[in-house]
């Protein structure tokens, strides 16, 4: 009952501000009005207007997460620590589709794990997280790469389909 409402309360938070500008000012209100339906919430969560989140009972966030627009966040057990950055067109799903002989339509959702993006690490645009998937802290995921497995290695980048290392993260000042 808990995911149903929240998925109904995500959509009525979406509709009711569409309209506000992508200022930080609106994109914390719209982020605090959704913390109420959230597993966690720690503040200071912004989120873009053109931004869908199924449901909001399995959402963990952190403090300081930044959501770009056009991002899709599907399913549950998904958890976004602090100073968290996800880029524009990002899709996160907790869950996958299963074959049952005929279709994928038909059979029930599978979860591999949850969804963690470990603190201060950057999702660049136009990425795919996966259910299972683990970004480990101050790590990015370079733009387009698909994410399907558990990293564990800090402060690296990783980029491709399947994402793997493609380089270090370095202190810029």
């Amino acid at each position: 009952m808990k995911t149903k409402l929240s998925i109904l309360y995500s959509w009525f938070i979406r509709l009711i501000t569409i309209w506000m500008p992508n200022h930080p000012v609106f994109r914390r209100f719209r982020g605090w009005l959704y913390s109420f339906m959230m597993e966690e919430y720690h503040g200071d969560f912004e989120v873009s207007s053109s931004v869908v989140i199924t449901v909001l009972s399995g959402l963990k966030v952190g403090k300081g997460v930044r959501i770009s627009h056009n991002v899709v966040i599907i399913g549950n057990d998904i958890s976004l620590e602090d100073e968290v950055i996800i880029g524009p067109n990002t899709v996160i799903s907790g869950s996958n589709h299963q074959f049952d002989g005929y279709s994928f339509r038909n059979a029930p959702g599978i979860t591999l794990g949850p969804v963690v993006i470990k603190r201060g690490s950057w999702i660049g645009a136009n990425c795919s997280i996966l259910s299972g998937s683990i970004l480990p802290k101050y790590s990015v995921l370079a733009a387009g790469a698909v994410l399907g497995a558990i990293l564990t290695e800090e402060r690296l980048i990783y980029g491709g389909v399947p994402a793997k290392r493609i380089g270090k993260v370095k202190k810029t000042f």
